[in-house]
């Protein structure tokens, strides 16, 4: 069965709230992260929130009706950065907007099958924003990945309720005459 990617922006998303919020408590599950009801209540309140916010944009992938993965994330105004970082970032950084992928996860079962790469491509595809950035915790598979794929890392942040995470950055393309 083919996969279907479906691309949302703020009001149209809040049908992927219960499916995202499920898919969520079956990735961060798994190993490193171990996470359990307090963390997927966390994420499921901050969720509404999180799609009102400027330039939200979300990427699902399905399958028969099921969500099987999803990316999304939200226009981090110029002169903002993380606000949990252990420092500033260059100042062309902290000076442009960004792009802030706030979540990329994908259903163990479809793992490694291409369908993270094309979330993460079409998320950033024909973005305004300068640069992507994220935080990744440095034992997820996923850290080895964006490494992989030219992400770079600026810092890190210590959230109160989880590891320190890496905060990546990587440039994105647009064509030079805009």
């Amino acid at each position: 069965m083919a996969i279907e990617y479906i691309t949302s922006k703020s009001n149209e998303v809040s049908g992927f709230f219960v499916p995202l919020a499920d898919l969520y408590k079956i990735v961060y599950a798994e190993p490193p992260y171990r996470e359990g009801p307090e963390q997927v209540a966390r994420f499921r309140e901050a969720l509404p929130g999180e799609a009102e916010r400027l330039g939200f944009t979300l990427v699902a992938a399905a399958e028969r009706g099921s969500l099987m993965g999803a990316a999304y994330g939200w226009t981090m105004p110029s002169g903002t950065w993380w606000q949990r970082a252990d420092g500033e970032p260059p100042g062309e950084l902290r000076d442009a907007e960004k792009f802030a992928v706030m979540e990329w996860i994908v259903h163990p079962r479809r793992q490694r099958h291409g369908i993270g790469a094309e979330l993460l491509r079409r998320l950033l595809a024909d973005r305004k924003e300068r640069y992507a950035t994220l935080a990744s915790d440095p034992r997820s598979q996923a850290r080895k990945i964006y490494a992989r794929n030219g992400w770079r890392q600026v810092g890190k942040s210590v959230l109160p309720w989880g590891p320190p995470m890496d905060l990546l950055v990587l440039p994105l393309h647009h064509d030079s005459t805009t």
